[in-house]
Order: C-alpha cells, then structure tokens, then sequence
C-alpha cells in the first residue's frame, strides 16, 4: 500500500495513457485529488486540450480548462509515474479478428518508461488473456523487469457511456483486478478515490477481462433479438415500437430497442469473445447470429427507403435524400464504426449520393475515416426523403413544420420520412400524407 500512499501524498503520479472519450475524463477525474500524466500519441489532442477544448464533449471545455493535467505527447514524461492506466481503444480489422495493435503499442511505450515497483492496469477491450499473455510479455521486453517482481498489473473494464450525463465514471461500480492480492488492494484504493459508487473486486484479471467482453455481448444479443422481431413485424405490417409500449408494461421485459449498433463496444467487443471461443475450438451460435443481424440492418433500411420511394413514384436513380445524423450513437461526436455508413454505402448502390448533416459530429474524423463532408442542417431541402439515423437532442427538437421545410414543395403523398429511432410521431406525417417508415 506504499504506493497509494505515496499516490495520495503526491510523490508518485499517476499516468493515463490514451486520450480519447475514455482516458480523458478518467484524467480530469484523477487529477482532482492526485498529480496525473495525461499521455496520448495525437499532438493536435493534446494541443487541443491543453488549450481548454474538449474534442470529446464529455468533461466541457470549462473543466478542462481548469484541470491539473499534464497533457504531454513526449512517453518519457511516463517514467515520473508509477501508476499507469492504459485506455486505448481495441477495434477489430475488416475481416471481424481483434485489432490489438493500439494496446500493443501503447505496451511497447510503457514498457519503454517503466520503473520499479510500478502498476500497470489496462482498461480496453480484450478477450480474457491479452493482459497476462500479451500485454505483459511486451511490457517484461521493452522494460528488461519481471512482472510480479519488478512490476506488478491489474485490469479494470471501461464502463464509460459515452454521451451519458447520468452513467458517469464517479457513478458506476468499478470493476477491478490484480496480478495478486496486493496488487488489486492498491488498484482498488486508487480507483476509490474517483469511482463514488465503489469497486467490485473480481476473482482474477481473466475474470474482469471476460466480465467486460460479455456486458456488450448481452447488450449486442437483445438489441439484434429487437431488430430481428422489426423485420417479422414490419411483415405483417404492425408498428414495432407499439408492440414494445406494450410488452413493456411487464415489470420483468427487458427495455431493448431495434436500431443501427455500432461504436468501439457493442459492436466489436462481441468479436473478441467468439475469435477466442474459435481458437479454442468452439463455434458460436448465438453471438454471431445477433452480430450478422445486426451488421445487416444498414442494408435492410435502405431496402425499405427504396420501396417506399419508389411507392411514392419518385424516380429512383434521380432521388434527392438526405441522413440527418451520422455519429454511432445520439448526444456524441464520435463517428468510430458508426453503422449509418451502411447506409451510405448501400443508397450508393443504387446510384444515390446522399446529403448528410450533423450537428454533433466530429467533422475532422468523419472527414478523415471515411470521406464524408457533413452539409448544414439549413442546406437540407428540396429533397425526396429523408433518413433520421440518431436520435440527437436538437432532432428531437425539431417541429413536424421543421422536417416538412427540408421536402420539396410537392403533394405530402411523395414525401418519405425513414425515422430509425422512431423519434417522431408515425401518426402526425401518415396524416399528413407522408410515406412514413421505422424500424
């Protein structure tokens, strides 16, 4: 416990080693009661933060003016930190197999700083193992120390929400791990200093690892069920969102809803479970089946967009759409495996170029990974249908004279409204007229 102490007394200093919507605002927490290093490869983050803006959106741009972090992008500024929490993301490649080249890397760079008597937790996405059989190979190789006599490591799952204002880091439970008893007492102590709704002390580092990979698993499952029962009812031509109201007065239904499931988590981490279940020999059935239902649904919208334009007899070849909302997820900036690129890609397809406008997206990012130029909410008119694809604050706000401003001025009946998340009244553009379609 010597190092907590010393943590506490601020002669040792905590380091947070990847910056993005998790890492960041596990460092302003931290350095709210320890001295942090804030540590990411990315010099126009770190210029970014240290200039007060928050690329993320999830502390503000106030409290990372005020905040204590050393923001550094030079790795030999780790070596003045004994406590290293690495948060980088785990994607996975295009063929569906675990990326670890962030977690490797970020390894490789601590590996490099380290010194005696350290604790390193890793905080990303991995099947049970890659901490113990990966990470600390290459942690032993770059340092020349021996794990569990030089330097010791923990595991402890992100459970950031991002986008959430209520589900923060202070207010869910912490899972946490170590290497051994002393280990996980230390990194428990550090993380109660931040985490107001305590830590759960799970068995073993494969355990916290498999606890994690598994929470998103479940999420991924329901969610596909939901998108599965929307292909049956959309047949037999009854409103999913009506039969969910309904079966939701249950006290023990579980609230899942039918949508686009993309992001960092729910839809990669399921795949690190079935690549590991595979190696071992084991086929999955169920995992995988909700995964390629879900990875299919991008195409199965636009197969309805295309139906209902064509049943409104605009042209298809020449028809005017527009996305509102690109991000993975409503409230958030971060466009990484966002599905409604499925969109764009499948409408392309079908000879459509589409108009696309977010207001909360990182337009850099968008722009970088995938090409896409976002146009101005006001720019959206004249146009044949329209996609709501993430259901933001400011689309929920919008009026149905503010949707109807964005259609060409023609009879309603030629009017298509694809509202994803079901965020408007079916109701109010069906009497209007309009061909209205949700999932």
């Amino acid at each position: 416990m010597s190092l907590f102490n010393d943590i506490v007394n601020k002669k040792e200093r905590i380091s947070i080693v990847g910056l993005g919507y998790v890492g960041m605002p596990i460092a302003v927490a931290f350095a709210k009661k320890v001295d942090v290093v804030g540590f990411d490869i990315n010099n126009e983050k770190i210029d970014s933060y240290k200039n007060g803006f928050d690329l993320t959106k999830e502390v503000g741009n106030e409290a990372l003016k005020n905040t204590k972090v050393d923001f550094t992008s030079d790795e030999k500024k780790l070596r003045e930190a004994k406590f290293h929490i690495i948060a980088v993301p785990t994607p996975v490649k295009s063929d569906h197999t675990p990326d670890l080249t962030p977690v490797e890397s970020a390894s490789k760079i601590v590996g490099r700083n380290l010194r005696k008597g350290s604790i390193v937790v890793f905080e990303s996405t991995v099947y049970p193992g890659v901490t113990e059989d990966i990470c600390v190979p290459i942690l032993e190789e770059e340092s020349g120390l021996r794990c569990g006599i030089d330097f010791k490591v923990g595991y402890s799952p992100e459970r950031i929400n991002p986008g959430d204002k209520v589900h923060r880091l202070e207010t869910i439970t912490k899972v946490v791990s170590g290497m051994d008893k002393d280990s996980l007492e230390t990194i428990s102590k550090v993380y109660e200093l931040v985490v107001d709704a305590g830590v759960y002390k799970a068995q073993s580092i494969k355990v916290a690892e498999a606890a994690k990979v598994i929470e998103n698993s479940q999420r991924d499952i329901n969610i596909a069920f939901m998108n599965e029962l929307s292909i049956i009812f959309n047949k037999m031509n009854i409103d999913t969102k009506a039969v969910l109201e309904a079966a939701g007065t249950k006290w023990n239904f579980l609230n899942f809803f039918p949508g686009l499931v993309g992001g960092h988590c729910i839809g990669v981490d399921p795949y690190y479970l079935t690549y590991k279940a595979e190696q071992l020999g084991y086929h999955s059935q169920i995992i995988l089946s909700g995964r390629r239902i879900n990875d299919d649904m991008g195409k199965y919208v636009v197969e309805n967009l295309i139906k209902n334009i064509i049943n409104a007899d605009i042209p298809v070849k020449d028809a005017k759409v527009a996305i509102l909302g690109f991000t993975f997820k409503e409230n958030c900036p971060d466009t990484r495996n966002t599905r409604v690129i499925d969109i764009v890609h499948e409408l392309k397809e079908y000879g459509i170029i589409p108009v696309i406008a977010d207001p909360e997206a990182d337009t850099e990012e968008a722009n970088k990974e995938y090409g896409i130029d976002f146009h101005a909410m006001s720019e959206i008119r004249n146009m044949d249908a329209i996609v709501v694809a993430v259901g933001h604050n400011q689309f929920l706000e919008l009026a149905f004279k503010d949707i109807d401003a964005m259609f060409k001025k023609n009879s309603s009946k030629n009017k298509v409204l694809i509202d994803i998340k079901g965020i408007f009244s079916r109701q109010a553009f069906e009497n209007e007229g309009y061909k209205y379609w949700r999932l």
